[in-house]
């Protein structure tokens, strides 16, 4: 055991709440002697942080948004967000509901149990009584204007109405500036969920200010990336002839609304005050993207080499 460093000026020390005397043969006054040697100081256990429940999901949950193979970003969303609840939540049954831009659907696996036709509306409805029949406990609607059809994919509100279980739906694009279609749909959307989930500040206040939503309903979760080792840039720099260079990446799935003829209209710009800067595409068109704005992209790609006289990399 270990005793006290300090002793009092009075030559008396305390072990818990009794005195002794440490010498007691030359103490100027007769004390009580205890014996030190039978004395155990218990030590309690230290206290350590209690660790949480893990939260316990429904056992049957329903994901609805496009799916892989389809090629699409928010196929590859709801199929990680799949994948990483299963890996979390074994005992969680997973099922997803893509939604068919072609007529010959796609070669999806197990996990997806039925098949939505992006423009018949009938098949919104029957989606929904495969849900209230089927026992599921919550649906996760993964929205974004596109995917669905109707006027600014206003199909998607016939499922939602007619759903009998709690609806969590995940937001991919708010607009601070919807036309009156796009609002009619948010509004709705918002009305017939129980949750909303955005994944920007940006789009939270958004909800809040334009579209009346109150906060106690949107929870904020950033949209994240895949856990990877990381990884010198100069390596990958040097594999494509841009070593030393200042690069501007887009990347993932070309599409209309990418902006990507934007950013080649203002190079001209950027390099008269950063003449070190690349600007790389590395994309895959989707059937979204053969329309005149992708044909836009490309001719303003030619208007820009013959006006900067510069090769593209």
């Amino acid at each position: 055991m270990l005793l006290p460093k300090t002793i009092p000026p009075d030559g008396i020390q305390t072990v818990g709440d009794v005195r002794y005397d440490p010498d007691p043969v030359e103490s100027l006054y007769a004390r009580e002697v205890i014996d030190l040697t039978p004395l155990v100081v218990e030590e309690k256990p230290s206290r350590s942080m209690p660790t949480l429940p893990r939260p316990i999901l429904p056992s049957r949950v329903a994901i609805i948004g496009n799916y892989l193979p389809r090629k699409c970003g928010i196929a590859t969303f709801t199929t990680d967000l799949c994948d990483a609840i299963h890996a979390e939540y074994r005992a969680t049954e997973l099922l997803a509901l893509p939604v068919n831009d072609t007529a010959e659907g796609y070669s999806y696996p197990a996990r997806v149990r039925f098949e939505l036709s992006q423009d018949t509306l009938d098949s919104y409805r029957q989606a929904a009584d495969f849900l209230n029949f089927g026992n599921i406990d919550l649906v996760c609607l993964q929205h974004k204007y596109e995917i669905f059809g109707g006027p600014a994919g206003s199909h998607i509100l016939e499922l939602l109405r007619r759903l009998q279980m709690p609806v969590v739906t995940t937001l991919h694009t708010v607009l601070r500036e919807p036309n009156l279609d796009q609002r009619m749909v948010m509004e709705q959307i918002a009305a017939l969920s129980d949750r909303l989930i955005v994944m920007s500040r940006q789009s939270a206040d958004i909800l809040q200010e334009v579209f009346l939503v109150s906060p106690d309903k949107i929870d904020l979760i950033p949209h994240g990336i895949p856990d990877l080792h990381f990884t010198d840039p100069n390596f990958y720099k040097d594999a494509f002839g841009t070593e030393g260079k200042d690069v501007l990446l887009t990347f993932g799935l070309l599409s209309p609304n990418k902006g990507i003829e934007n950013v080649i209209q203002a190079l001209p710009s950027i390099l008269s005050r950063h003449s070190n800067a690349v600007y790389m595409i590395s994309a895959s068109p989707t059937r979204m993207s053969c329309d005149m704005r992708v044909t836009n992209i490309g001719r303003t790609c030619r208007n820009w080499r013959e006006i900067s006289g510069l090769r593209p990399v």
